[in-house]
């Protein structure tokens, strides 16, 4: 692992694994790289159980077989959910865990190297503002990028709490929760997350799982292999019918996978009802702003989070004591 890291620190290198975001990036000649480092052999694939009841899954996994992990399906049904959700089986299969995390924005602008886009070109402009903007995001966003992250298996990782490993060059690791490895675009849309070059993602670390059901539901304008328009990883713990603890993150609306710290409030010692999720929905989008034609977006939200913890608690209520 440490040849590959001081490999990749060359000017112009990349690291390469599944290479089913960076292929098509270089096609387009959006990504340039002079070098490219195979890191598809490492000895990352493993996902081990973990002394306090978590796992580790290393980033080599495969999507496909991570989802298939029988204790991942035990007990992150919702990651498994959102693994399975992404893309066609052929990509899973050879889509890496941590590719997956640091694959670019599907914005056409982005794409589309005629187009002003200041996540490819840093103060070229934003023409989906005034374009067309129906997949962009309502939150989070700001003048300089209206961009959505599109990753179904990050937004369930953030509803888990999960912690991304890294190993950098001079040999040391650190890891960092994934809500705070990715970045709000601010006025550096370019920089997407916390990564330093050099550094190589050598796990996902899961917690012990949290209490109680655990869904992923995904809103998209075809079955398969498409992105989420929107997207939401809930999980709600009840005791008698009152919510005793809950976690909710929302994909396809925002530049990163949106954790609703606001919504979880707003659920937390309430009745498992239909007015208790909406009126978390509202919480959930009072700062959304849609830029016309992704408008419906914000309503396409809220009802799909009651949808999501009406079934996450309609688990966790059938589920023995």
């Amino acid at each position: 692992m440490q040849a590959a890291v001081a490999a990749v620190s060359r000017t112009g290198a990349k690291f390469i694994s599944g290479g089913t975001n960076l292929l098509d990036l270089m096609k387009l000649e959006i990504e340039r790289p002079t070098h490219l480092v195979d890191i598809s052999r490492l000895p990352l694939k493993q996902v081990d159980d973990l002394p306090d009841g978590g796992i580790r899954i290393g980033a080599q996994a495969a999507n496909s077989a991570v989802a298939a992990h029988a204790r991942v399906r035990a007990l992150y049904p919702a990651l498994s959910e959102a693994l399975l959700a992404g893309a066609s089986g052929q990509l899973r299969n050879k889509a890496s865990i941590g590719g997956n995390l640091l694959q670019r924005t599907r914005c056409p602008y982005f794409y589309d190297t005629a187009a002003a886009c200041n996540k490819r070109d840093p103060g070229a402009g934003c023409a989906a503002l005034g374009g067309f903007n129906r997949i962009h995001a309502v939150l989070g966003a700001s003048d300089a990028c209206i961009a959505t992250h599109p990753s179904d298996m990050a937004v369930a990782m953030s509803a888990l709490e999960a912690r991304i490993e890294l190993l950098s060059r001079d040999r040391s690791t650190r890891c960092v929760a994934i809500d705070d490895f990715y970045r709000l675009p601010g006025s550096t849309p370019h920089i997407d997350t916390v990564w330093q070059p050099g550094e190589l993602i050598t796990a996902v670390i899961l917690p012990p799982p949290p209490p109680g059901g655990q869904r992923y539901r995904k809103v998209r304008d075809r079955a398969s292999y498409e992105f989420a328009l929107v997207s939401v990883a809930a999980v709600i713990a009840t005791d008698r019918e009152t919510i005793t603890a809950a976690r909710v993150a929302f994909g396809g609306v925002a530049h990163k996978p949106w954790r609703s710290f606001e919504a979880e409030a707003a659920l937390r010692g309430r009745l498992a009802t239909l007015t208790t999720y909406e009126a978390a929905a509202d919480v959930a989008m009072r700062s959304a702003v849609g830029r016309g034609q992704n408008d419906f977006k914000i309503v396409l939200a809220k009802r799909t989070l009651c949808r999501t913890l009406a079934d996450a608690a309609q688990i966790a209520a059938e589920r023995p004591s």
